[in-house]
This record gives structure tokens, sequence and C-alpha cells, in this order.
């Protein structure tokens, strides 16, 4: 990533091509915009060179979902024949990368002085579904974050097509032994919508410099789309570094010790313990006993079938379950709740969604749901289940989210039937109820510490269009689909041929889906709040995918290096995401053991596809960040 010095730089030093208008403000952090930046018949020069021959990638993890040239500061290194073709472009990365410009900065963010030598910089096109979720931007010797936006001159951008940088402020927490920390707020406070020809910086702050990339969402239909122009959020984005060795301001060992302090103060104070929801597993009192007898008592299953459906109830499809779950350390079965439950279930969820919600955190919390936190890890709505004395109610004054949590779910009787469903013997459980509100929440991929554990998901989400078959019937447990039917990758990126895409992408990918993926054994005490997916297309680390789906239960065994995450839920989604999150901690599984956990699922290969229980379909290709 590095290029000629300034004095080496082809001769552009800016004059003659920045205009230099900057409004800066402190709030939620150090921020500058500058209007009208670039000599617009160049900045328009640059636009048709981009269009014309510069090749994009789609890339997509848990973070983002964007479309990404090359890195720019490879320019240098191309043909004679390939730069001729990009004569504006080179020259506008120059300019940016001056002496005069850098100054003038480093002046307005207070970072000190910037790298000429070490350009970072990238197109990246948002188009309609396309996002960036929460982060900070500290990675290695990174000073400034910028975007240049090169968006329709023609057809001026408009606020409610989205694609705004947003800034999120933070919250300065203080423990019992004096360590403070600081923690973004879960509601972004500065909107900074793209515009042709704007540059919007800011330092990169460990900690602090919080944002995200607000989706670029869909038109009502493809003419809007197409009046539009597209809705393609085009930009230049990259980083101002430290100086090296050579330049100005270049300090040894000063670049060694920004990484170190920025790691220092990204962890500084325990940050895990500002989380929310925390961890709240209940130890099981009195265990279950073996779940060598396949038998319920007669008052067992009277208090099931208010609950779950009888095909789940018989001996025959208990095996059948069993079977599937031994072979493939997890299983999905449609239809688990009652017709009756269900009907009730989907009463009132349709009824919470119909109630408008408020507009900020604080006022959703003044009611039965919370805000997780922080958003450079995860963001929804959750229920857990309350205190003990709650459980003395009927189960006929509790609304049946909750009813799930503090009834159906820790009973003896359902953990008794998840044992002889998986052969585990269960020590404990946690609880949770989530909604991921379309246009705003997600959860980040993370791993588990500790020994593999089962892990349910119960879907409750009553809208269609997440991408499952939609000539489904609603089933109540009369089959079992096969295990990951309702698998979908994390796409590979694959280019686009030369021009930017000038359709909407696939309107039924709205997101919302549970991903199980295998760790990075190098990055195992990495950030868990961030994975990576592989460039090679022939690397498949995705081992299991739920779809938002309707009364249908998951159960994974997963194992601590398994790394899980629900995508962020667009805009254009018909409805929110639900579901029931639970996890029952099980004794350790002797080495022996046919069930192996879900990490070893990714060696197994597929089976045929007519059997009842098939395993995985190949997966589509991933790629790396």
């Amino acid at each position: 990533m590095k290029r000629k010095a300034d004095t080496q730089s082809n001769g552009h030093d800016g004059k003659g091509i920045l205009k230099k208008r900057a409004k800066t403000d402190s709030e939620p952090y150090k921020y500058g915009v500058i209007s009208s930046l670039i000599n617009d018949e160049l900045l328009r020069s640059v636009r048709s060179e981009i269009k014309d021959n510069v090749h994009f990638t789609p890339k997509e993890t848990d973070i983002y979902k964007i479309h990404q040239s090359g890195d720019l500061a490879n320019l240098d290194g191309l043909d004679n024949a390939a730069l001729e073709k990009l004569p504006s472009l080179l020259r506008l990365r120059d300019a940016l990368y001056s002496t005069a410009f850098r100054k003038y900065v480093a002046t307005i963010t207070g970072s000190g002085e910037l790298s000429g030598r070490k350009t970072d910089m990238a197109i990246n096109v948002y188009t309609p579904g396309c996002h960036l979720l929460c982060h900070d931007d500290v990675i290695g010797s990174r000073r400034v974050s910028y975007i240049l936006y090169l968006t329709d001159p023609d057809i001026p951008w408009k606020e409610e097509w989205g694609g705004a940088l947003r800034l999120f402020p933070t919250k300065t927490f203080e423990d019992e032994n004096g360590e403070k920390t600081k923690v973004p707020s879960p509601d972004f406070t500065k909107v900074l919508p793209p515009a042709w020809n704007q540059l919007s910086f800011f330092a990169v702050q460990p900690g602090e410099s919080f944002h995200d990339v607000e989706e670029v969402y869909h038109a009502a239909n493809k003419e809007a789309l197409e009046k539009e122009g597209g809705r393609i959020r085009m930009a230049i984005s990259g980083w101002y570094h430290i100086p090296q060795i050579g330049e100005d301001g270049y300090i040894k060992g000063a670049e060694e010790k920004w990484g170190a302090n920025s790691s220092l103060l990204q962890l500084q104070g325990n940050p895990d313990r500002y989380d929310f929801p925390q961890e709240q597993p209940s130890t099981v009192e009195i265990p279950i006993e073996s779940a060598d007898d396949k038998g319920f008592e007669e008052a067992d299953l009277d208090f099931l079938l208010k609950y779950m459906a009888p095909t789940y109830l018989t001996p025959d499809t208990l095996e059948q379950v069993s079977e599937q779950f031994l072979e493939m350390s997890s299983v999905t079965l449609d239809g688990l709740l009652s017709k009756k439950y269900a009907e009730k279930m989907k009463t009132y969820i349709e009824k919470q969604e119909a109630t408008p919600l408020p507009p900020t955190s604080a006022e959703i919390e003044k009611g039965s749901w919370k805000v997780a936190r922080p958003p450079h890890k995860h963001r929804f709505l959750y229920r857990q289940p309350s205190n003990k004395t709650s459980l003395e109610k009927e189960s006929s004054e509790l609304d049946p989210i909750t009813e799930l949590l503090q009834v159906f779910l820790p009973s003896p009787q359902f953990r008794k039937w998840l044992q002889i469903a998986t052969e585990c013997e269960i020590e404990n459980y946690d609880l949770i109820a989530r909604r991921f509100r379309k246009g705003l929440d997600y959860s980040l991929a993370t791993s588990h510490d500790g020994q593999p554990r089962l892990e349910l998901g119960l879907g409750l989400t009553p809208t269609p269009g997440w991408g499952a078959d939609e000539d489904e019937e609603e089933g109540d447990g009369d089959e079992m689909k096969p295990n990951g039917s309702d698998k979908k990758s994390i796409r590979a990126g694959t280019p686009n041929g030369n021009k930017i895409a000038e359709e909407e992408d696939d309107p039924e990918d709205v997101g919302g889906h549970e991903v199980y993926m295998a760790g990075d054994d190098d990055e195992a005490d990495g950030d868990a709040a961030v994975y990576k997916t592989f460039s090679d297309a022939e690397d498949d680390n995705v081992l299991f995918t739920m779809l938002a789906s309707w009364n249908k239960l998951s159960i994974v065994l997963r194992d601590s290096g398994v790394l899980k995450f629900v995508k962020y839920v667009s805009k254009s989604a018909k409805g929110d995401r639900w579901d029931i999150s639970a996890s029952y901690g099980v004794k350790e599984i002797d080495d022996g053991d046919d069930v192996e956990g879900l990490e070893e699922m990714v060696a197994l290969e597929s089976s045929d596809e007519e059997e009842v229980f098939n395993g995985f379909p190949d997966s589509e290709d991933s790629d790396s960040d």
C-alpha cells in the first residue's frame, strides 16, 4: 500500500483541483464535511473512468454488503495501457494525498502528521440493499477516515434513499475500581447524507469513532428505480495513516505505539460487562432421569400437548429426530408448536407489529422490551425470563412469548423431550426472546467459551418473503424438512463486469438469516465481533443457516470455535424477524461418542437429496473481508 513520495507524484499537488470549504463539528466526535471539493469537470471525468474501466466485486459478510474495487494504491503498478484509461482518477488520488491537502485535513482533525506515501483507498458502490454496520475503523496505523461521494451529478441524492454516514455517541462508565469505559449508544445522533462532490471525514479514535453506513433502500418499483438513476451510492473511501520512514513527521516506533494504545483503549475497563443482554444461565436443580427411558407420564404428555404438535411426541418421530441429530449434530423441525398455540402466538405478534414502536431506545425500554447493545456487536429488541416470582402466575395471565420463556422451555417435561431427541444430558439453560426490527437490527459474529452446548432457535416470524419456499404449506409437525433446507451462504465476491450494476439486487434477499460458521483457529483470540469469509471460492466455512421462519425449530450442537450471527434485516422486509433463542449446557461428551459437534459438519459429504434427512447441500461461495 505504498506509492511514490510527494516529490515524485506526477506533479499533482492539488492546485486547481481542490476547493476547500469545510464545515466542521465535534459532536458526537470530531468530523468535517466539505461540499464541492473537487473541480466539477475533473470529478465527472473520474466517475466516467470508473464506470468504464474499474472492476467491482460484490462482497458480503456479517457486517457489510457492498460492491468494491481493488486497492487504488496499486494504480502506480498498472501498465501504461491501463494507466492511460484512468488519468483523472490518478490525478485525483495524488491531489487527495498531496502535502497541502494532508496538512489541511490534519489541522481540522487534530490528528497529527499524515502520510503521503501510504495511500489506502478503494471505490465502494452501494446499490439497494447494501449497508455497512457499526464499527470504529480502528485498524493498524489509520488516523483519519474519509469518503468522497461520486453519486450521479445530474440526479441529486435524496435523503430518503438512505446511504447516509451515521455517527454514534458514546457514554463513559466508571466501575468500582475507577476504570472508565466508553460504550457506543445503540442510537446514532448525526446523519450525513451523501451528495455529489462532498467529502466527509473524521479522526479515527479507538473506542469512540463509531459509525455506520445506512442501508440504501429499495425503490417502490423498477420504473422508479430507473428514474432515480438506480440509487447507486458510489464513493471513494479511504484512510490517512501515520507517516512512514523518510517522511516528515515520522517517529520511530510511533506506528507500533499507536496500534498498541488503540488495542488497549478498546479493551480498557472490561467493556464486556456493559454488553446487553448478559447471559443468565439457570442451573438444573433436579436432573432428568437417563434418556434411555423413552416414555412420558400422562401428566407430562398433557403439559407438552398444550404447546407441541402431537407428531413430535410419538416414539417413531422422536427416534427419527434423534437419529438425524446424532448423524449431523443438528436438526430442523417444521411446525413444532401446536396449531392452537401457534395461532395464539401469531395473533399476538401481528398485534405487536401493528403497534408503532417509540423512536429511541430509552423510550422503548420503558416497556417490556430492552435494546441489545453495543451496536458494534449487536442491536435488537429482547426479553429474558424475569425472576421466579413470575412463575407463580397462571400461564393464562402471561402473553405467549413470556409463557414460552418462563413455563414451556424451562420445564422438566421439555428438557426430557430434548434429552431424548439429542441424547445429551442437560445441566443448565439460558433463554431469550428476540425481535429484529427491519431496517435496524442484526447480531455480528461471535463465538462462545466453554464446552459444546445445545442451541435452539424457534422461528416466530409470521411474515413471508424471507427466502423460503413461498408455496410451502404451514405445517403442524406433519413433516420434517431435510436438514439444512434453508441453507443460504454468504456469497463470494465475483466480478460483475466493468460496469456498475444498474438494477436492484434480488428483492427477496432481505437478510434475517441466522448463520453458523467455522471459526479461524489462528484468530481465536481476535475480536469476536468480526469474522472473515474466505476468498477462495472452493472454501466453504458456512456450516448451517436458518432463515427467518414461522413455527420452525432448529437444534444445533455448537462447539466453542463456531461463530454465529444474524444478518442485518433490510428495510424492504415485510415485517420484523422474531424468535426464541435458547442455549442448553450439556455434560461433556466422551471422545468415543458419535456426536462430534457442529464444526465437523463441514467435512461431511452431502448425501442423496431424496432422503428424508439428507444433510447439507453444497453451499455457495464465500468471500474474504
